[in-house]
């Protein structure tokens, strides 16, 4: 099923699926696995690319050899723009902790008050993907291996994958969407219970 709001068409799986990202279980392996970069925006270039002295330290040696070859970002064999990686998968934005578990070094800055761009929104509404046709934008699911222990704590907390991903929701539609969404959730939640 379907829901759409405004020009956006919803997946209903968004609303019914539990998930919550778990770290402990996954290490950040969106960060570091497929065969592309993360989907980036036209506008995200230029907040990509004012961000990389800010961490460029936390970078890795390969990173920003990459960065200084190719850029932030890259079109990949689809033509789609997406951040540059390294050695056919880490983001070139993807560091580790002492433990090697990936984070991004955006989000971190963002965190610490030392930059304000968060991260792309295609990496901030992960498992979300967005695809925009001519007439409208469409908001699925992605389910991935990587992220059964997300599915299994979404689950343990109940937590759909909408509610997990309320702030990137409204940063990417706004908050009256939102509002809109959960309606919607209500409203299925009432006629299949």
């Amino acid at each position: 099923m379907m829901i759409q709001i405004e020009d956006v068409v919803v997946s209903s799986d968004i609303l019914t699926e539990k998930f919550c990202c778990n770290l402990e279980a996954c290490g950040g392996a969106c960060c570091i696995e497929g065969d592309a970069g993360a989907p980036v925006e036209d506008e995200e270039v230029a907040e990509l690319e004012k961000v990389v002295p800010i961490v460029w330290d936390s970078l890795t040696e390969a990173a920003k050899e990459t960065i200084r070859r190719q850029g932030v970002v890259y079109r990949d064999r689809d033509g789609d723009l997406v951040t540059s990686i390294v050695g056919d998968k880490d983001c070139v934005f993807t560091c580790r902790d002492a433990d090697g578990k990936c984070y991004c070094a955006i989000e971190r800055a963002y965190r610490e008050g030392r930059c304000s761009f968060y991260k792309p929104v295609s990496c901030h509404l992960y498992p979300i993907r967005i695809e925009r046709y001519n007439t409208y934008t469409a908001v699925n699911y992605h389910r991935w291996d990587v992220c059964k222990g997300a599915v299994v704590l979404g689950k343990m907390k109940d937590l759909a994958v909408y509610q997990f991903l309320k702030e990137p929701l409204v940063r990417k539609f706004g908050a009256e969407w939102y509002a809109e969404l959960e309606e919607c959730a209500r409203l299925i939640k009432e006629n299949y219970e």
